[in-house]
């Protein structure tokens, strides 16, 4: 007998834009496959009356709370009334700025939000997700020697979520599809500004994406050269092919996650620019 999905209700409550606290309460919850995870996310959060709203939910659809309020009396009301309704509640910050108090022999200035300053990182950032954006699935390639990393690769290999990956951390990435009989945008050739990666999987791991993503559509068949195996191994190896060529590194992502894969491109980075002098990017 199959083991039936529970259900949790995780709420998230912050008194900034809750970033913080989703990463945490992704982490978490990816250690527990078998449990399906209702997210409520409370950002903003900086009045009494909130904190009473809040409460109210909580109670209707009760799960755990997991918070990030700086204010020592808003967090102390959300304490008492979680206890009162019987939820379990957890401040994620605590722990983590006592061992600070600890080391440095000083209190915390309570300052609302300030990991989220508007400060040259930030703009830099929405600067990079905007120009990585615009330049998505090979978009405007007459700008790619103004992007700092090119990813390009086969379908479904992760050029999107890993270019919008490097974008949060503040690098311009562009993204450019390898489609057989279509060649690679003359501008990507004459550019030499950005590193260019090429992405790679096993054949079986990109036939398997593909059929989960065609599942829906009807005149989906075995034949179809987009999941056909022989098909996708040509693709592969003409990836491998055009960077070998070209001097570009290529990075396999069958077992990668998209962190890890950004990670290595981060790597490539920086190893490229302290041989050229410069300091590290994408930090």
């Amino acid at each position: 007998m199959k083991n039936e999905l529970r259900h949790l209700h995780l709420h998230l409550i912050s008194d900034a834009t809750g970033e913080t606290l989703l990463t945490v309460g992704r982490a978490a919850s990816a250690q527990y496959p078998g449990v399906e995870v209702i997210e409520h996310m409370h950002s903003m959060v900086r009045a009494p009356k909130q904190i009473e709203r809040l409460v109210s939910e909580i109670g209707q659809e009760p799960g755990i709370v997991l918070f990030t309020l700086v204010d020592r009396s808003m967090a102390s009301m959300l304490e008492q009334g979680c206890r009162d309704i019987g939820v379990p509640c957890f401040s994620v910050l605590d722990p983590v700025l006592q061992v600070f108090q600890s080391y440095l022999g000083a209190s915390i200035q309570g300052r609302v939000g300030a990991q989220h300053s508007l400060d040259g990182d930030y703009f830099r950032r929405i600067e990079a997700l905007t120009f990585t954006m615009m330049h998505d699935d090979g978009q405007l390639p007459e700008d790619l020697d103004l992007a700092e990393i090119v990813i390009i690769g086969v379908s479904r290999t992760s050029k999107t979520p890993t270019s919008i990956y490097l974008a949060n951390r503040g690098v311009r990435t562009a993204n450019i599809p390898i489609v057989p009989g279509i060649g690679l945008p003359a501008e990507l050739e004459a550019a030499t500004r950005p590193l260019i990666v090429g992405l790679v999987a096993t054949p079986d791991r990109i036939v398997q994406m593909r059929e989960n993503r065609l599942l829906t559509n009807s005149g989906f068949g075995d034949d179809d050269p987009y999941v056909d195996r022989a098909a996708v191994a040509n693709e592969i190896a003409s990836t491998r092919k055009i960077c070998a060529r070209k001097g570009w590194p290529v990075i396999d992502v069958t077992r990668r996650s998209i962190e890890e894969t950004a990670a290595a491109i981060l790597a490539l980075r920086n190893k490229g620019a302290a041989k050229d002098g410069l300091g590290p990017v994408g930090g």
